[in-house]
């Protein structure tokens, strides 16, 4: 499946290939179906609006197990529906706490919130 591959690139490289939203990857998932993938693509922002402060105070309290927690289901959630960066981000957050390099969780966290910003950015475009 072409959704959870996008998370093994690297932010960088995501934000080369695709800065936020492999419309392909969503129009697959959705069958084209463009009412669906403005449903699938505004549960995507709400959940991950909700986790993302979650997982803020998991990282902020060093807290390693719900922090891989909640990075490995928005990491997931994020690439089923093609919005790369992000999962590359949660991607490299769960990577880091399984190390317990808190502070390079903190910096993910700085590379999330850019990716969730143009996230966003794309899906109010698709809305349009």
């Amino acid at each position: 499946m072409a959704g959870p591959e996008c998370a093994e690139n690297t932010i960088v490289e995501q934000l080369q290939l695709n800065p936020a939203l492999d419309r392909e990857q969503l129009r697959d998932i959705t069958m084209d179906d463009e009412e669906l993938m403005l449903e699938v693509l505004n549960a995507l922002w709400t959940d991950t609006a909700a986790q993302t402060p979650k997982l803020t105070a998991a990282v902020e309290s060093r807290d390693r197990e719900q922090t891989i927690r909640l990075a490995h289901y928005s990491k997931g959630a994020c690439a089923n529906v093609g919005a790369c960066a992000a999962a590359a981000a949660f991607r490299k957050i769960e990577d880091s706490a399984k190390q317990n390099d808190f502070a390079s969780c903190s910096v993910s966290l700085a590379s999330l919130a850019v990716a969730l910003v143009d996230l966003k950015s794309e899906i109010d475009r698709v809305q349009l």
